[in-house]
């Protein structure tokens, strides 16, 4: 799970940016089941975002839920952010607005789906909840 939080000024993404920046995340987690991904729009109006104490109309602020999977190295971690840097210019760099993002890694384990733990990473289970694209109860396999 992969869950993105965006804060942001009020009307700077359309309903069509929204869609499209969805879209492009959940392109980078090609390793996971698609439901996996959520993404979350937070509009803020001026009077209720400060940066540095004044009134911030041009900042977005992401946090980013990783639980499916955590990062391994450093020149993966650099790689991710570049990427991610890359799939979000159109619609904040190139529009001239502020962004900062940070990235939390919770333990697989202290996580459920509709009530089931997931599956492992590459299981049969997970590459069929993949292909269905959604929660399904399976066995967990014995050691």
């Amino acid at each position: 799970m992969p869950l993105w939080k965006f804060y942001h000024p009020v009307g700077a993404f359309s309903d069509e940016d929204k869609r499209a920046i969805a879209e492009r995340i959940t392109t980078i987690y090609r390793a996971l089941p698609k439901f996996y991904v959520g993404v979350v729009f937070q509009e803020i109006p001026s009077t209720s975002f400060y940066i540095g104490g004044e009134p911030a109309d041009d900042f977005v602020r992401i946090w980013v839920d990783h639980i499916a999977r955590q990062f391994s190295d450093e020149g993966l971690k650099a790689r991710f952010l570049a990427a991610v840097g890359q799939l979000l210019a159109p619609y904040i760099a190139d529009r001239g607005l502020r962004w900062e993002m940070h990235v939390d890694e919770t333990p697989f384990s202290l996580w459920t789906i509709q009530g089931l733990r997931p599956p492992m990473p590459d299981t049969p289970a997970e590459k069929r909840w993949s292909a269905e694209n959604k929660a399904t109860p399976y066995e967990v396999a014995s050691a």
